[in-house]
């Protein structure tokens, strides 16, 4: 919003250009998790860990799919585009690392992705730039669903780095986050959340939301009943975050900042020791400077810790569904692969917070990362990112896993940015290295997604 809206025309708010990919009336997976499935251990797994799906969540096993580059269940397809390298509407050449992203819905029946690239140092790759010295941003692919194929991709982010994830708003923009914080001797401050307008058709102004809080960023999701925008942390030591604004139209004018923490149990840690199902009750904690003038890439992180937040392990996934706001933490729990939290907000102040899952076994989920819910039935999607390789990983309305997508090959890359588009037909992810965006159908009526 705000000089991003201003740059390019029409004010986001009074079109009705865009329709974000979170179909938030279906989405109701992670609630489905809350059933008996999910707090009962299944055989053999160990407490707090659904079982395999039968029929791998309806859709049977995963075998080469037509082209060979990818496992799907039987019947699905896909095609691939959006190439690191590859030339885009400018004549530059496509920015690598992809990662998270969203999908939109334009009036003239196209989708448009807007796309992170989690890049470091380096030059920007266009202009303006927040930063010249910087080499993350955003770039917007343009994709006709009817053709199954990639119309034109142009950069609408420069100058920002390691722009890991964000999250789609109500107002049709990508909220794009940096997983990073740079310190005073860096000549530009990192550690920010920019704002692209989805429909926009070249690089907008880069304005970081100081307000938003530098600290090393991973997720957002934005709450469409009262426009307070969640943020998550990946640190090993982070917080769960909330932004208020003074005006839900406009992110960029100010807010208040403030960090989630445990009704009369202070510094809470959720790391560890914890029960899924158990019901904490919340309360929220001011940071008072959100845009510390430090070097500590935990300035903001240790002033809520200090005013009694909780801590969490690297908090990073973020979904609005229901009502509700969920986040995974990559490694979470006592083994360290990962944990999946609900917080249902109750009022302006409270609310509750809730293990939803906790993984015992790498086989079935290790270290998740972005996520997104289906607008078929609201099964989740979960992204893998961990020490081999990763998979897409589905989850049922019952709380059971299943497999949907990996590699056929030894790539053991990060996936990541996966997103519906809007009529829920089309599956979108990224491979981080050496950089693809792929596009997957088929008989989504047969399962759970």
């Amino acid at each position: 919003m705000t000089t991003s809206r201003t740059n390019d025309g029409d004010g986001l708010g009074r079109r009705a250009f865009l329709r974000g990919g979170v179909a938030a009336g279906a989405a109701s997976a992670f609630l489905g998790l809350m059933g008996s499935g999910a707090l009962a251990a299944p055989a053999g797994r160990g407490k707090m860990g659904p079982g395999q799906a039968p029929e791998n969540g309806g859709y049977g096993p995963l075998q080469p799919a037509p082209g060979g580059e990818l496992l799907l269940p039987a019947g699905f397809s896909y095609v691939a585009f959006g190439q690191t390298g590859t030339l885009m509407s400018d004549g530059r050449p496509t920015p690598g690392r992809h990662d998270g992203m969203a999908a939109f819905a334009s009036d003239d029946g196209m989708i448009r992705l807007v796309r992170n690239h989690e890049q470091s140092e380096g030059p920007a790759f266009t202009s303006p730039s927040y930063d010249p010295l910087a080499a993350g941003g955003t770039t917007t692919m343009v994709f006709d669903p009817s053709a199954m194929s990639l119309v034109s991709t142009h950069p609408s982010l420069s100058g920002t780095i390691r722009n890991c994830a964000g999250g789609p708003t109500p107002a049709g923009t990508w909220l794009s986050c940096e997983e990073t914080f740079t310190g005073l001797n860096h000549p530009t401050p990192h550690g920010y959340v920019f704002e692209v307008r989805a429909d926009a058709d070249g690089p907008v102004e880069p304005v970081p939301y100081k307000q938003m809080g530098r600290f090393v960023h991973e997720a957002v999701a934005v709450d469409p009943a009262t426009g307070i925008v969640y943020e998550t942390e990946d640190r090993g030591s982070s917080g769960f975050y909330r932004y208020v604004p003074d005006n839900r139209d406009d992110l960029g004018a100010g807010g208040r900042l403030q960090m989630l923490a445990i009704k009369d149990q202070p510094r809470y840690d959720t790391r560890i020791g914890q029960h899924a199902g158990r019901t904490l009750p919340v309360e929220w904690v001011d940071i008072a400077d959100p845009d510390p003038d430090s070097d500590d890439s935990l300035a903001v992180f240790y002033q809520g810790r200090d005013a009694g937040g909780a801590t969490f392990a690297r908090l990073e996934g973020a979904w609005y569904a229901d009502g509700s706001i969920f986040i995974n933490s990559t490694s979470g729990g006592d083994a360290g692969l990962g944990q999946v939290w609900e917080y249902r907000p109750r009022g302006n102040s409270g609310g509750q917070l809730v293990l939803v899952y906790e993984s015992t076994d790498p086989d079935l989920l290790q270290s998740p990362d972005n996520i997104c819910v289906s607008p078929n039935t609201g099964g989740l999607v979960l992204c893998e990112d961990g020490g081999g390789r990763d998979l897409l990983r589905g989850v049922t309305n019952r709380g059971e896993i299943f497999d949907f997508a990996a590699l056929n090959s030894s790539n053991t890359s990060e996936l990541a940015g996966a997103t519906f588009s809007p009529d829920g037909s089309i599956l979108f992810f990224n491979v981080q290295s050496p950089g693809v965006t792929y596009a997957v159908t088929g008989p989504w009526e047969n399962g759970a997604l």
